[in-house]
């Protein structure tokens, strides 16, 4: 049954990285893949010492990451999909190498001087460092992201000179050619906050997610998911809500989530009865909520608190409320729909033991030594670090321990042996870090071409006005209208870069009418992250369905019905910011309640199921429109909506005393 659920691995790998990156990536060979290797460890260890021991001057530091990044980059990525590229660098590629690390060096080899003529003016070589620097940007970006995010780029970056013929709020006085190089690759656009945030905060959670997946902890999270609910009904579908809550907090990227779980939880739920796009809709969305829940969540979480000048947990509390309604809806969905079609769980003796389960949680020590320590107040990368600290002691600890004690060495020998597997383990998990950054690295650095273009023109400003004329007329059609523009940055693009393009077009003019600046972001973050779902673009659903062999659009649609509570919530919380955790404990867990009533209501609709049988039609908007009065954190709403769904639950108790079986609903 499993062969023909699931594709090969590698045809699985092949397709996701189709969708993920815009070219293949090379496998380099011999000497070339060493020193590649060792390049990127070197890269990454540069990055936690300046972070942990010795900083060094900013803009140095950050053009290293974007510039060594793509060095690497070019010779791990060819410049387009092809076997003759598969394994061998071409020369345009070194060249482009030799480029990218040329950059740097002008910033490390001319500190002073740069520093001085900020205040006098760019000199030649400023101007050829940034036009080059520009160009290396795009060309990394397209290759690991694909064309949309260059292509954004390349229209804003036109809009510095075209900008004086165009009308109404595209307006603006023109750039010239040397301060649109200056503005658009110095601090105010490549080497500017995006990139900070990427040389810090993403680089090192990056590295902590992959020494969590190298120390097997992703699988003890599937294992502790699987013990609590693998034997309910759906339990498959169930296993990979949690486990997206699991192991989704210690990865941030829908694509890689749905990756690294799918191929163990799809092949699961179709066993037990699952068609292949509910499957894969099942993973792409809860996957694409780890983006969300704390408390790692996706990198432009980080961005976000850069951005506001506000801790990051301040930013993980926030969104932990919006993570549970999320997930409780996804729950919701997958126990109605094994109900409709009458799916079981997994026998008890698939099953992990909870002696098992109990035995091993020391698994899951490095993420709560992190929440712990981001609690205290230390710094996320400084927490992250701990976590880091922690992951490295428990594989030195296993590896010691199986050594001495199933393979009966000696205590001396295992010690030693122990020691030079670890060293090779964190060998290869700091260059596999490399791999999953670089994508990070490329949109990061695009994002901050987008920022300088908004920056020198002003644009931003101008759109925050015209957002300020539409909210005259009716907020909620503002906030509809930002909605919208941060769904289609997202479409085909990383979120990462979809949430700070959005971020600075948009966030200004929702702060301009009356928005609470956290609210602001937060409402256009959860838009960005929700776009990896939502038609015609949507890579979650996409790589969910390649690995399911799904068809892509049906796959896409029941991830947007699962989700759909998500889409409202934003609209919640902008109503009232105790969603947020904003506000008193009480108003906050009745808040919490009533919206967990109103999500069931609405995929009671959604799915036409209530209790033992099918939903009537008729009451099938009744049931959505009572979720949605539920929903929303008003007194009134909440009585009526509580008053109208006890009303209907007990109809559907009367209506149907018993199960109806899935056959029964068929012949009626």
């Amino acid at each position: 049954m499993q062969g023909d659920t699931l594709k090969t691995t590698a045809e699985v790998n092949t397709a996701v990285d189709d969708m993920e990156f815009a070219t293949a990536r090379r496998e380099l060979p011999g000497f070339v893949g060493m020193a590649w290797r060792a390049a990127a460890v070197a890269f990454v260890a540069f990055h936690l010492w300046i972070l942990l021991v010795q900083p060094v001057d900013p803009t140095i530091s950050r053009a290293i990451h974007v510039f060594f990044g793509a060095a690497l980059g070019f010779t791990l990525f060819a410049s387009r999909a092809s076997t003759t590229q598969a394994t061998r660098v071409p020369i345009l590629d070194w060249l482009l190498v030799l480029a990218s690390i040329a950059i740097p060096f002008h910033y490390i080899l001319d500190a002073d001087g740069i520093e001085m003529r900020s205040f006098m003016g760019p000199n030649m070589a400023d101007l050829w460092v940034a036009g080059v620097g520009i160009l290396l940007v795009l060309e990394f970006a397209r290759r690991t992201a694909g064309f949309v995010m260059p292509l954004i780029a390349c229209v804003f970056i036109a809009y510095c000179f075209i900008g004086p013929w165009l009308p109404g709020i595209l307006f603006h006085r023109g750039v010239s050619f040397d301060q649109a190089l200056v503005e658009l690759f110095n601090n105010n656009g490549v080497l500017g906050t995006i990139v900070q945030v990427s040389a810090s905060f993403i680089i090192m959670f990056v590295v902590f997610a992959t020494f969590l997946q190298t120390s097997r902890a992703g699988d003890y999270f599937n294992d502790v998911a699987l013990a609590l609910v693998g034997r309910l009904r759906g339990g498959p579908a169930k296993v990979t809500v949690l486990s997206g809550i699991m192991f989704g907090a210690i990865s941030g990227s829908a694509v890689a989530n749905v990756v690294a779980s799918g191929a163990f939880t799809i092949p699961m739920m179709r066993r037990v009865g699952y068609d292949r796009a509910t499957a894969g809709a099942i993973e792409a969305t809860s996957s694409t909520g780890g983006q969300i829940t704390p408390p790692v969540m996706g990198a432009g979480a980080f961005i976000m608190a850069e951005v506001l000048g506000i801790p990051y947990t301040e930013i993980a509390l926030a969104g932990l409320i919006p993570a549970l309604l999320f997930y409780v809806a996804n729950y919701i969905h997958c126990d109605l729909n094994a109900r409709k079609l009458g799916i079981r769980g997994l026998p008890r003796e698939e099953l992990p033991r909870w002696s098992y389960v109990l035995r091993h949680l020391y698994m899951a020590s490095p993420l709560v030594l992190l929440i712990a320590m981001l609690l205290q107040g230390y710094s996320p990368f400084r927490a992250a670090a701990w976590g880091i600290a922690a992951t490295l002691v428990i594989m030195f600890g296993t590896t010691l321990a199986h050594r001495a004690m199933v393979q009966g060495q000696n205590i001396l020998a295992a010690t030693v042996a122990t020691f030079i597997e670890t060293g090779q383990s964190i060998y290869a998990t700091l260059h596999n870090s490399m791999k999953e950054v670089m994508q990070l690295i490329a949109v990061c650095a695009a994002a901050g071409i987008v920022a300088g273009v908004i920056g020198v023109t002003g644009v931003g400003g101008r759109f925050a006005t015209m957002l300020l004329d539409v909210a005259g007329a009716s907020s909620l059609l503002a906030m509809m209208f930002a909605m919208v523009v941060a769904v289609i940055l997202g479409m085909g693009v990383p979120t990462t870069a979809a949430y700070a393009i959005a971020a600075a077009v948009v966030a200004p003019g929702l702060i301009r009418i009356g928005v609470e600046p956290l609210v602001a972001h937060m409402f256009i973050f959860y838009f960005a992250v929700l776009s990896s779902i939502t038609p015609p673009v949507a890579l979650a659903s996409f790589a969910a369905a390649s690995m399911a062999g799904a068809d892509m659009w049906r796959t896409s649609l029941i991830a947007v019905k699962l989700g759909l509570a998500t889409f409202i919530v934003p609209y919640l919380f902008w109503m009232s910011p105790v969603l947020l955790a904003q506000g008193p404990l009480l108003g906050i867990m009745l808040s919490f309640t009533t919206a967990c009533c109103g999500i069931y209501l609405l995929a009671c609709s959604t799915e036409g199921w209530m209790w033992n049988g099918p939903l009537a039609l008729p009451l099938r908007f009744v049931s959505g429109a009572t979720g949605l009065m539920l929903m929303v954190p008003e007194l009134v709403t909440d009585l009526s909506g509580i008053a109208i769904g006890i009303a209907l639950l007990l109809w559907q108790k009367r209506t149907y005393p018993e199960e109806v079986t899935p056959a029964a609903v068929r012949q009626a």
